[in-house]
């Protein structure tokens, strides 16, 4: 034995504190956690009982792989997203807190068949079929790595059945129409990525970040196809970069759709752009 699981909280805050952690007792803890197996509001509990040799060897690992970059979700292989865990690698991007944003839309409105394209982990359409119990959905993605991490998500968080996953480069391999389209789609100019944080840059999929021109190329192909996929008064919800919303706004306004909105995020920046298409009255 070596010690309490306190004493190893504070190991790994000593080494996450030369790193650039934001919260190395947070972090700390969660890494602890997952190295002995239970759950991270445990750690508290048992903060006095003995800790095993091995196991703090195990978490002194986890927190060096930490501290040289790694994101977190990445090291513990999961990531809470609007209520739900969902399993995160180096092959996906990592959902972001803002892009709820883009949920809290959605479900704004009735819809019972959606369209998620670059569906990465499949955060945004599992969340999607899993708060609409009654919709049916397709999710796309070009990376097959992709594709196979969000296959695991959609069946840990009992979705499969409603969820179809289809390999296709925007709307290549999409047939039919939607209620509703959404995408979180690569924005990220490639002048700006050298800006990133390493633990975004050096460990997420460039092809999710980038689109290696302006960051705007996706909006661009998704606006202009979208109307052909989407029912009439079906809408088409996209999340944005902080800049980027009256580029993407004329863009969905140029290819016919009415209502745009550019929508700020909670921290009072523009995050999504949500855009109608004409026809019958609204659902409501």
């Amino acid at each position: 034995m070596t010690g309490t699981v306190n004493d190893g909280v504070s190991a790994l805050i000593t080494i996450l504190r030369e790193s650039a952690s934001p919260d190395p007792a947070r972090e700390a803890r969660l890494l602890l956690a997952h190295a002995m197996g239970v759950a991270p509001d445990r750690i508290t509990l048992l903060a006095q009982d003995s800790l095993p040799a091995a196991t703090l060897i195990a978490a002194r690992k986890l927190a060096a792989r930490r501290a040289a970059g790694a994101p977190i979700s990445h090291i513990i292989g999961r990531r809470a997203f609007y209520g739900r865990d969902f399993h995160v690698d180096a092959r996906v991007l990592d959902p972001r807190p803002e892009t709820e944003c883009l949920i809290a839309e959605a479900l704004r409105t009735p819809f019972a068949t959606f369209l998620d394209l670059g569906t990465g982990s499949g955060a945004i359409a599992i969340t999607l079929a899993a708060e609409r119990p009654e919709a049916t959905g397709v999710a796309t993605d070009l990376s097959d790595q992709a594709l196979d991490v969000a296959r695991q998500n959609a069946n840990a968080l009992g979705v499969a059945a409603r969820l179809h996953l289809v390999k296709s480069d925007w709307f290549a391999a999409v047939t039919g129409r939607f209620d509703l389209i959404v995408s979180n789609p690569p924005y990220i100019a490639a002048d700006e990525m050298a800006s990133l944080q390493p633990q975004v840059r050096l460990f997420e999929p460039r092809m999710a970040l980038t689109d290696d021109g302006d960051g705007l190329t996706a909006y661009r192909i998704i606006a202009a196809a979208a109307p052909g996929h989407l029912h009439s008064d079906g809408q088409l919800i996209v999340e944005i970069g902080p800049t980027q919303g009256a580029s993407v706004a004329k863009m969905m306004r140029d290819s016919g759709f009415m209502r745009v909105q550019v929508v700020p995020d909670l921290d009072h920046r523009d995050r999504v752009v949500v855009g109608r298409m004409p026809g019958a009255a609204a659902l409501t």
